[in-house]
């Protein structure tokens, strides 16, 4: 299963990708008898209500969709898709989480997830340009495995962390480097409004399998500048939910971000920087592609 948030001039709504077109999610859940009260408004919402029972929930929507029965929405092309979670109450990452990229970094290697925060007002969708070159002349970029929280988690253990996944996701954790490095914190340099592309989708785990089996790449203007495999993370998304969950309490449509590999723009010798008109594209193995142009 497959869940986005989608708007055709009204808002955001709740919806499924299912091939390349877009379901209203609602529709669906009306359709497989699984609704009994009022509309979802969000995915959030939809994962707050029925993030417990994803698996049940597929079963009972996939023959539906795959029936024909169900009128789509719009092709995955011709509608907007926005962050599949829109409304985050937390967007969590883990720096350096790759081996490499703590080598290129001349950062000693972590003895635990290294952890900073974003805010929702960040997180644009997979398709929508980077328009930051008014507050940054040192724009980078980040690709990266997100995780999205389907249940509420308190202090799991590692062996059952992976049942508190809704599923996987994409982002580009793009970093002004200059704002970045101005203090010892990193916020100002990773949480600039509307610079951080999230989705297309919410892909459950039934379809992806091990997460730490997935290759992840992300091209600039064409050109492979990150390539790896989540295999080579430091910590594991298990490893990374437990920890965080001993301390924090996580909660349906909570986003993880899972750190980069190496590759970054800011290590390279001319340092490689995002300008306006560059492409950039992040590909994660059997969960999506991010596409976003540099305004």
């Amino acid at each position: 299963m497959k869940l986005v948030s989608y708007d055709r001039g009204t808002g955001w709504k709740p919806g499924l990708l299912h091939g390349d077109q877009v379901f209203d999610l609602n529709a669906a859940l009306w359709a497989a008898g699984r609704r009994t009260s009022s509309d979802l408004p969000s995915v959030r919402a939809f994962l707050q209500e029925h993030g417990g029972q994803l698996p049940e929930i597929a079963a009972a929507v996939g023959p539906v969709l795959d029936s024909g029965a169900l009128e789509p929405v719009a092709a995955c092309d011709s509608v907007k898709l926005g962050p599949p979670v829109t409304d985050p109450a937390k967007v969590l990452c883990v720096g350096l989480n790759y081996s490499d990229h703590v080598g290129e970094t001349g950062r000693a290697m972590p003895a635990h997830p290294d952890l900073f925060a974003k805010f929702a007002s960040s997180l644009i969708g997979p398709y929508d340009a980077v328009d930051r070159s008014d507050v940054t002349d040192n724009l980078d970029f980040e690709g990266e495995l997100a995780v999205v929280i389907g249940r509420e988690c308190a202090r799991v253990d590692e062996s059952e962390a992976l049942s508190y996944v809704a599923g996987l996701s994409v982002l580009n954790d793009v970093t002004a480097r200059d704002l970045q490095y101005r203090g010892t914190q990193w916020l100002a340099g990773k949480a600039v409004d509307r610079a951080t592309p999230f989705g297309p989708a919410i892909v459950t785990l039934d379809e992806i399998g091990d997460p730490q089996e997935l290759d992840i790449e992300t091209f600039v203007n064409g050109t492979r500048v990150q390539g790896s495999n989540t295999r080579h993370m430091i910590f594991s998304v298990a490893r990374i939910i437990s920890y965080i969950s001993q301390f924090l309490t996580l909660g349906p449509g909570d986003v993880i971000a899972t750190g980069t590999p190496e590759g970054i723009g800011a290590k390279r010798n001319p340092p490689l920087w995002l300008r306006p008109g560059d492409k950039v594209e992040v590909v994660l193995e059997k969960v999506g592609t991010l596409r976003n142009e540099i305004h």
